[in-house]
């Protein structure tokens, strides 16, 4: 799927140099070899007269998506995002030592303003999740880029001040488990014990039995990679049998209940951060036993924050 297009060819998104008049500013920018389709912001870029201190006023700050002749609605940012994920083959390559795919993906992520982040579940095809979840291996490349989080509380640190976030799952499908997982809600809290918690609690199948049988709650723990790879991740959710010791939990949550099978057969969800408020997750069935081989409980998961208006 490629998103993003006003006319039907690919250009390569090069600054172009204007030349030296008086009176304006000359951006220095190292020209980018990634391509997205041709729009008309494109072409409106100007550099903008410098008076009084003021800077450089860029076409960027116009609406942030293009309408098609059929009148629907492109959003740029998210079509970036997946232009990246799924570059046309025509494209030159970047060359893979200049630069971290990982940060140039969280860049182009934090670009788009929280309340909108929701549309790259709709966006971003299954196939490009598991995608997502290599180019994030890159993170760890990067000391910096490797201490950063997708969500305060969303992580072993936690934050005082956040006691609950939502976020909305889908999975890249696939004949596994339970691949008719395809989309879910996932709560994340914080107890007074200083633990993180969280429960799947939403999703059309999801929700008949979280409700009917158990609430899928999990432990937060910290994780520095997947057991069954080794594979490098920042954190991982442990469902364990299901009884947690929850000293407190979310009003209007339900008590922690034994596990159904196959969760509660030592499942894990190791989670990697790839950009704000958005994570890439893969779920393992581990087994109780010693003699047991882990495998693949789902497909690729895609989690993002839900956006809060409050």
């Amino acid at each position: 799927m490629k998103i993003g297009a006003v006319r039907e060819y690919w250009i390569v998104r090069t600054p172009v140099t204007p030349p030296a008049i008086h009176g304006l500013v000359r951006r220095n920018e190292k020209p980018q070899q990634l391509g997205f389709r041709h729009s008309n912001r494109l072409s409106r870029g100007v550099v903008m007269a410098v008076q009084g201190g003021r800077g450089y006023g860029s076409p960027w700050d116009e609406k942030p998506y293009e309408t098609l002749p059929t009148g629907k609605k492109v959003y740029v940012d998210e079509s970036d995002v997946v232009t990246f994920l799924d570059p046309p083959k025509e494209l030159i390559p970047l060359d893979p030592s200049s630069y971290n795919p990982a940060a140039y993906l969280w860049k182009k992520i934090e670009d788009i303003p929280e309340e909108r982040r929701h549309r790259l579940l709709q966006f971003i095809e299954p196939r490009l999740i598991s995608r997502a979840w290599e180019i994030a291996g890159a993170r760890y490349e990067n000391p910096k880029l490797a201490k950063m989080t997708a969500s305060k509380l969303f992580s072993t640190g936690g934050d005082a001040e956040i006691s609950l976030e939502y976020f909305n799952c889908r999975t890249s499908n696939g004949p596994l488990i339970i691949s008719w997982i395809k989309s879910f809600k996932m709560a994340v809290f914080s107890s007074n014990n200083g633990q993180i918690y969280g429960r799947i609690c939403g999703g059309p199948i999801v929700s008949t039995l979280a409700n009917a049988f158990s609430p899928l709650y999990f432990e937060v723990i910290e994780a520095m990679e997947v057991m069954a790879t080794e594979e490098p991740c920042d954190i991982a959710c442990r469902f364990g049998a299901g009884l947690l010791a929850i000293e407190d939990y979310p009003q209007g949550f339900p008590r922690p209940a034994k596990h159904p099978y196959p969760f509660n057969d030592s499942v894990v969800i190791y989670i990697r951060h790839i950009g704000p408020g958005v994570c890439v997750g893969q779920a393992w069935q581990e087994g109780k036993e010693l003699q047991q081989v882990p495998q693949r409980l789902c497909s690729d998961i895609l989690i993002v924050k839900q956006y809060n208006l409050n």
